[in-house]
């Protein structure tokens, strides 16, 4: 059985190779900013404001009426609260800002974590997140730390928001990239760092073939594979 953890900030592609990656390795991928988001969306959709002084209400939440479920079709994750479907919505721009918020609430990163663990303790997976490598599975076999230039980041994200039809300015799209990077490498619960022991790969100048070899390359070199 093998553990990947991989990190990065908004943007890096870590969801996309990780997928792909899984596919490759005969493994499963768990995306926890899924979850995060998730969570960020029942909280809208509840009414509530994410915010510090919320927290309390924003736990009692979750606990008592939120039924996250991941479950996993061909391959493919799909993020089920309360029955409902989500996969979709939680990747509203939206609830972008709102998942940033809510996944720097202790509480939060609390209901989830437990949920993460298990899934890695029972399966071979690559998880991906911001705290993977050094929270969620400090022992993972394998940590790799994404990232690109943020203008880089920017425009992936902006290409890929436009082809959902999204009405966007890249501009925006920078500047809400920005504030989330800050958001997460300034929060006190978990922030975004790279782990020490963790492969640094910026993708800067990479494409998505060359950045999906890199990261099964090396968790050939592990050997643990079955």
């Amino acid at each position: 059985m093998i553990n990947i953890a991989v990190d990065g900030p908004v943007g890096a592609g870590k969801s996309t190779v990780a997928r792909e990656c899984a596919k490759r390795l005969g493994i499963i991928y768990v995306d926890t900013g899924a979850m995060y988001r998730a969570c960020a969306l029942f909280c809208v959709r509840n009414g509530v404001d994410i915010k510090p002084e919320n927290e309390a209400e924003i736990a009692k939440l979750l606990n008592d009426g939120l039924k996250l479920e991941i479950t996993l079709v061909d391959g493919v994750q799909h993020v089920i609260v309360n029955g409902e479907d989500v996969s979709e919505a939680i990747r509203e721009n939206s609830i972008s800002m709102a998942a940033s918020a809510v996944s720097a609430l202790a509480s939060v990163r609390a209901f989830l974590l437990g949920r993460q663990r298990e899934l890695a303790a029972n399966n071979s997976v690559i998880m991906d997140g911001r705290d993977i490598g050094t929270v969620v599975l400090p022992n993972a076999d394998l940590k790799i730390f994404i990232t690109a230039k943020p203008e880089i980041r920017a425009k992936r994200r902006y290409d890929e928001l436009k082809a959902k039809g999204t009405d966007i300015t890249f501009d925006e799209v920078l500047a809400d990239l920005n504030k989330r990077d800050y958001n997460d490498m300034h929060r006190k619960e978990a922030p975004l760092v790279q782990a020490e022991d963790a492969v640094l790969l910026d993708t800067s100048e990479l494409d998505f073939e060359q950045t999906v070899a890199r990261v099964t390359g090396l968790a050939d070199k592990l050997g643990k594979l079955l």
